[in-house]
């Protein structure tokens, strides 16, 4: 059963060149003056108009208000009402440092963009393109930008606009710099369109799944306890995590992959010669010594599945591809400012698989891995994805080998190309050992999310010294292609709740019935129907509580449990249950090998 979907107003491509784009950033101009005129000693850094609005960093001298935010708001309108034109012009460096004399933020830009080439928001500019100096002045109030902006401020609708929220923002977001105030704000083109977003926003508010894990019991944090971006899981969550990865599971072997496992402990002298250590040290947790050796929380299964394919023994080319998978617990140090319930964690269970081949069985290697992405995807209602071809940027940190960087890529557009996907590339999105394809689904309330990816690794193969023996009887590098179907379990699921609002298909609700006895004569009955049930392979449970009927079968509604089966002295005589859904709809009695048919009927329909 298709889901509705709710989503926000377009927005338009490319964004950079449209009239919104124009319009927020404007904004964030306007919500600054305003700002300074409020606190008049406040220091500005940056505001950049983002998806679906803006924002802008302040150095305030007190904490700001919701009070605040309204006379601000109050203000913005009274600017665009003056119809102030926005005037771009080119300034010295001398001109810019006196006019920003007052602003430290600034005057560090000022030297970022003349010293190290970056525009006003501390990025790398495009190449070829040598830094200028150049602000933009509307009424009294002038900021070092390139633009674009309206003509003036009477092309923006002030009634298409609002101040959404308050947050803190680190300086270049470097814990060891001082702490900003991030002013967030939305902005479009007609009341209508903000009217629809703002409609959209408390519908993603109702399916947060940081709330809804605690309330449906599945997950929790504890960051002073345990600390933060480590969840702790409830039977509920568990269960769901557990049908999550057996079904992963099951596919995967179905198509001949073989799951194996590996410690949480690495040396780090394995991700010095596979490279992480030059190029990810900075995601991995402080090293432990232990007398001469130096381990590491392992932060990615690759060198491992590798140094277990040399373990191994000699490999013939008659043996590949070899499929390795094993859901594997990560530990990255995600810095906390960035961490996000369970969609950034610390610690994270990937469904990983790393298939080890012949140059010659990239492709059908590749189709494989995405027919099982399509197969898995499918399954939780995720039809509607894109493909995005994520390879070098300039100025990232790559393995430094162009021939198996232009083989990796060369390989990687064949199997897409042979596979009739359509894809967009996104230079700087490549794993520091190779191009990756990403797929992008998009969620109920039309939010676009990475998934599944697969990786073509040259590099790592070479550097950990694996080989296998060819036809012409000699030693062979393997290509290893990387592959994730959901990602990581903790992400997944997360996206999961928001996705179905917590009301998860019956395959993998935690709790997929629950029996309602209306009084206490009723729960020996309750219990008998309960156990045949879980006979038959269902999750259920007994509500044989104090509270009425009514109260129950609301509990259980909340709880988004799919089937209430209410029994009373009619369904006792007749060995029968009342079937009630959670969405309300009352099925009415049925014998107990009805409502398996029926629960069977739901589980193969998705529903």
């Amino acid at each position: 059963m298709p889901q509705q979907k709710i989503t926000p107003p377009p927005e338009p491509e490319p964004y950079e060149n449209s009239d919104l784009y124009r319009i927020r950033h404007s904004l964030a101009h306007i919500m600054a003056q305003a700002v300074l005129e409020k606190f008049p000693g406040a220091k500005i850094a940056i505001g950049p108009p983002i998806k679906y609005g803006f924002y802008y960093d302040f150095d305030l001298p007190r904490p700001i208000s919701e009070e605040d935010l309204e006379e601000i708001e109050a203000r913005m309108r009274e600017i665009i009402a003056g119809k102030h034109p926005f005037v771009r012009r080119v300034v010295s460096p001398e001109e810019a440092r006196e006019l920003f004399k007052d602003q430290p933020y600034k005057l560090e830009l000022i030297e970022d963009i003349l010293q190290r080439g970056t525009d006003e928001y501390g990025e790398p500019l495009p190449p070829g393109e040598k830094p200028v100096l150049t602000t933009y002045k509307h009424d009294t109030f002038e900021d070092l930008c390139r633009g674009p902006h309206v003509e003036h401020t009477g092309q923006i609708n002030p009634k298409a606009f609002k101040l959404m929220s308050i947050a803190g923002a680190y300086w270049r977001g470097d814990e060891k710099r001082p702490m900003l105030t991030r002013i967030y704000g939305t902005a479009w083109r007609t009341p209508k369109e903000l009217r629809q977003y703002l409609n959209w926003l408390e519908e993603a508010k109702k399916r947060d799944h940081r709330r809804l894990g605690r309330e449906l019991g599945l997950f929790y944090f504890a960051p002073d306890e345990v600390g933060p971006g480590i969840p702790l899981f409830a039977p509920k969550g568990e269960i769901i995590r557990h049908l999550m990865e057996s079904f992963v599971r099951e596919v995967q072997t179905k198509y001949g992959y073989q799951h194996v496992w590996t410690a949480h402990l690495v040396k780090e002298d394995l991700y010095r010669q596979s490279g992480h250590l030059d190029n990810y040290a900075e995601f991995m947790f402080p090293p432990m010594v232990d007398g001469e050796d130096v381990y590491r929380l392992k932060p990615m299964n690759c060198p491992s599945h590798m140094t277990l394919y040399k373990k191994m023994g000699k490999h013939s080319y008659k043996e590949l591809p070899l499929r390795f998978a094993e859901f594997a617990t990560l530990y990255r140090y995600e810095k906390k400012g960035e961490l996000l319930g369970l969609t950034r964690v610390r610690a994270l269970t990937q469904d990983d698989a790393h298939i080890f081949c012949t140059p010659e069985q990239i492709q059908e290697e590749f189709a494989l891995a995405l027919k099982i992405i399509q197969e898995v995807l499918g399954r939780y209602r995720f039809t509607d994805y894109r493909v995005r071809l994520s390879l070098r940027g300039e100025g990232g940190k790559y393995v430094q080998d162009e021939e198996k960087w232009e083989k990796a890529e060369a390989a990687l557009r064949a199997a897409l190309d042979a596979a009739g996907l359509e894809y967009f590339e996104a230079p700087g999105e490549a794993a520091f050992y190779g191009p990756k394809a990403d797929f992008l689904a998009t969620d109920v309330l039309g939010r676009e999310w990475q998934l599944s990816t697969i990786q073509v690794d040259f590099i790592q193969p070479a550097r950990l010294g694996l080989t296998y023996v060819g036809p012409d009887g000699q030693e062979h590098t393997p290509v290893v292609l990387h592959r994730a179907v959901t990602g990581t379990t903790e992400r997944f699921l997360g996206i999961l709740i928001e996705h179905f609002a917590g009301a998860f298909p019956v395959w993998l609700a935690p709790v997929q019935a629950v029996l309602i006895p209306i009084t206490d004569r009723h729960v020996a009955y309750a219990r008998e129907v309960a156990a045949k049930l879980r006979e038959a392979g269902l999750r259920v449970e007994v509500d044989d509580g104090s509270e009425r009927m009514q109260a129950k079968i609301r509990k259980a509604q909340l709880q988004k449990i799919p089937y209430m089966l209410v029994v009373g002295d009619k369904e006792v005589e007749q060995g029968t249950v009342a079937v009630r859904l959670r969405s309300g709809k009352n099925l009415g009695p049925m014998t107990l090998e009805a409502f398996l048919r029926k629960v069977q009927e739901d589980i193969e329909a998705g529903v």
